[in-house]
């Protein structure tokens, strides 16, 4: 059984939030509030690399909570890709790498694209419908 994405989101590499689509969770969120849980997240997550005991720390790519889990995959470009979802949720970081190919596929591609504006581009978002169904998330297991 494959587990509920609630939404996703990607951000450019200066924190703006370039990509916002909700999958039907129960607290929808209004254009001000998605753009405010962007921000929050780029900063976390830049926080996180600074402060990590770790040497060449990424920053987070996991945050779990009681009623959701948030996956995050940051390119090599810093576009963050992140996905909030039911916790438990199996995959997520191959769903994630298999929406940062489809971005460079169909969205870097497009030559009517400009870097680090938002996304508007048809064709990403008809497979990236398709690739977040719920009976393709096991597919992606790969």
């Amino acid at each position: 059984m494959a587990a509920a994405i609630y939404s996703l989101y990607i951000i450019n590499k200066s924190g703006g939030l370039i990509y916002y689509k909700d999958y039907g969770s129960a607290g929808r969120m209004d254009t001000n509030d998605s753009l405010r849980v962007a921000s929050l997240w780029h900063s976390m997550h830049a926080i996180s690399q600074q402060l990590s005991p770790v040497s060449g720390c990424s920053g987070i790519e996991l945050l779990q909570a009681d009623t959701f889990d948030l996956h995050c995959y940051q390119s090599l470009t810093g576009t963050k890709f992140f996905v909030v979802c039911e916790p438990g949720t199996l995959h997520m970081e191959s769903l994630l790498k298999y929406i940062y190919e489809l971005y460079t596929d169909y969205v870097l591609k497009n030559p009517f694209y400009e870097m680090e504006m938002p996304i508007r581009c048809e064709l990403f978002d008809i497979n990236l419908t398709q690739a977040v169904q719920k009976d393709r998330v096991a597919f992606l297991g790969r």
